[in-house]
C-alpha cells in the first residue's frame, strides 16, 4: 500500500492518475487518523517534501500492521519565476499571505510582473517527490529512500485564460504547448506538468525498490 500524503484533493487526483496501474493499493490521507497541518519550514522543496512524507509516515506507523502503508509519498512544488529572482517558489501556496486564494495568489503574481515584457516573463514549474518508508515506530524518524524531481518551462502570461487545472494554472503558459496549463485537457497537462515529470521517474525508481 502506498500513502500520497497531501491534504490537496486536486494533487491527490493528478498523482493517483499517473499511478493508477502501479501494482500497489494506492490511498491519499484520509486512511490516517486526523492530521495536523504540516508546518513547512524548509527553504528547498525537496527539504519540504521530506517533512510532509516523514510527518505521514509517523502518523501511519500507529495503525493496525494489516491497514499499514508500506510507504509514503509527498511532494513539494511551486513556481519559480526568472524576474522575481525565483519566487514565489517555496511560498507557491502562501504568496499572497496566510489563508490566501488561488485568486489571490494569481493577481498578486500578475500585479508584481505589471509592465515586465513577455520575453522577460520566462518562469519554471518544479515538483520534488520524497518517498519514504512506513516503519512501526512513530518515535523514530524515516529517512527517504529516494527522491523524484521534474521541472517544466514555461512563462507567466498577460493575463487569466482557460478554466480548468488550479493554483497558477491559468498564468504559467507551457513552453511547448504555447497554452496556459488551465487551457489543456487535464491528460495533456498530466503529461507535461512539472508533477507528471516527477511522477514519471518515480515510477521507475519506485518499480527497482519493489522489484516489480
Amino acid at each position: 500500500m502506498l500513502l500520497v500524503g497531501t491534504g490537496n484533493l486536486h494533487k491527490l487526483e493528478e498523482i493517483s492518475t499517473v499511478l493508477n496501474d502501479l501494482p500497489v493499493r494506492t490511498v491519499g490521507i484520509e486512511h490516517l487518523p486526523p492530521c495536523e497541518d504540516v508546518e513547512e519550514t524548509g527553504v528547498t522543496f525537496k527539504e519540504n517534501a521530506l517533512i510532509k512524507a516523514a510527518y505521514f509516515s509517523r502518523m501511519a506507523a500507529g495503525l493496525d500492521p494489516s491497514e499499514r502503508p508500506r510507504w509514503v509519498i509527498a511532494d513539494d512544488s511551486g513556481l519559480c519565476v526568472d524576474a522575481l529572482d525565483g519566487a514565489p517558489g517555496v511560498y507557491s501556496a502562501r504568496f499572497a499571505g496566510e489563508n490566501c486564494t488561488f485568486a489571490d495568489n494569481n493577481r498578486k503574481l500578475l500585479d508584481a510582473l505589471e509592465g515586465v515584457e513577455t520575453a522577460k516573463r520566462a518562469a519554471q514549474f518544479v515538483c520534488v517527490i520524497c518517498c519514504v518508508p512506513v516503519l512501526g515506530d512513530a518515535s523514530v524518524e524515516p529517512e527517504a529512500l529516494f527522491y523524484s524531481e521534474g521541472i517544466c518551462p514555461g512563462h507567466i502570461a498577460l493575463g487569466e485564460a482557460g478554466t480548468g487545472g488550479f493554483g497558477y494554472d491559468p498564468v504559467f503558459i507551457e513552453a511547448s504547448t504555447g497554452r496556459t496549463f488551465a487551457e489543456l485537457e487535464a491528460e495533456q497537462k498530466n503529461r507535461l506538468s512539472h508533477r507528471g515529470r516527477a511522477l514519471e521517474h518515480f515510477r521507475g525508481e519506485f518499480a527497482s525498490l519493489t522489484g516489480s
